[in-house]
């Protein structure tokens, strides 16, 4: 047997096997309950506690995590509610028209808040696409939250990045699951050395995205404003206290694009991830405790 083949076939297995041990693990773990506001985004929301944190998932296209997605976001929001929060993820709108950008899906997001949590929450987490969302929503509605961060994401991205976005968004937006999944591990498996593992492994991972209820146009939508994203003009003018949560082998959003969203941003706190590129620093399981560890820090300064 060809040995890389041999290697490919033992690293499913071990897939497998700890897919059913996390199946296991999280079947303790409570279902979000799911439903959709008056404007039409959809939500999933975990917990009961008196603060509110609002999710600002990634992309492109955003989808309400059920089932095992569910109960596996139960155990990464786990910090979230045991510190008193209620934690509601939320979709972008459905049905966006062409040419619809970042800054307009910020604006849905300003006025969800203000239509659905009285005006204010108090923090807004933005995770990759989801970033670059909270960038704008800082900058054109800062009276919206009490405290922000940017996981995984910054004031641009790189054109790998924007190129491998896009062709995903295409593939899932005309339902060619195996090409989505072979684009998809390219973020894991980078470079013509694995070509052939994710040709093999692909169509197997294209299946997790097959169940999926995006629009096939909000897709494309999402995709196209990606394309065009670029933070750099607004960050100086984003006020509030600012916590940049990155991946030091992230090639999305690569160490010199954090650097100048850094320095662009008149305050803002950077944690690095080192060794970690973007999906292994958005499932390391440090985040929450990060993104706590900085608001416990903003509100003790204010000396809430």
């Amino acid at each position: 047997m060809d040995p890389r083949l041999s290697r490919s076939l033992v690293g499913v297995a071990a897939l497998g096997a700890t897919v059913v041990g996390w199946q296991r693990v999280l079947a303790s773990h409570p279902t979000p309950r799911i439903g959709r506001f008056g404007n039409g985004m959809e939500y999933a929301s975990w917990g009961d506690g008196p603060k509110t944190l609002l999710w600002i998932q990634g992309g492109p296209g955003s989808d309400v995590p059920r089932g095992l997605f569910g109960r596996a976001s139960a155990w990464q929001f786990r910090p979230f509610l045991e510190d008193g929060y209620t934690v509601w993820s939320v979709t972008r709108r459905r049905h966006m028209p062409a040419g619809y950008t970042v800054a307009d899906m910020a604006d849905d997001h300003a006025r969800l808040i203000e239509e659905e949590f009285g005006g204010r929450v108090d923090v807004v987490v933005g995770i990759s696409y989801g970033g670059l969302i909270a960038q704008y929503l800082a900058a054109n509605h800062p009276d919206r939250f009490d405290h922000l961060v940017l996981a995984l994401a910054a004031g641009g991205i790189s054109e790998w990045g924007k190129d491998v976005d896009r062709r995903w968004a295409l593939a899932r937006s005309a339902d060619r699951t195996d090409e989505a999944g072979e684009v998809f591990l390219e973020c894991v498996l980078p470079g013509d050395r694995w070509r052939w593992l994710r040709r093999r492994v692909g169509p197997l991972t294209g299946r997790l995205f097959s169940g999926a209820e995006v629009p096939a146009e909000d897709l494309r939508v999402e995709a196209e404003a990606e394309v065009a994203f670029d933070a750099r003009e607004i960050l100086p003018r984003i006020e509030v206290p600012v916590l940049l949560l990155c991946g030091e082998q992230d090639r999305f959003f690569t160490p010199d694009i954090v650097e100048e969203t850094a320095r662009l941003i008149p305050d803002c706190t950077v944690v690095r991830y080192p060794g970690k590129g973007h999906l292994r620093a958005g499932t390391s399981g440090r985040l929450p405790d990060d993104v706590l560890a900085f608001v416990h820090s903003q509100e003790t300064a204010r000396g809430c």
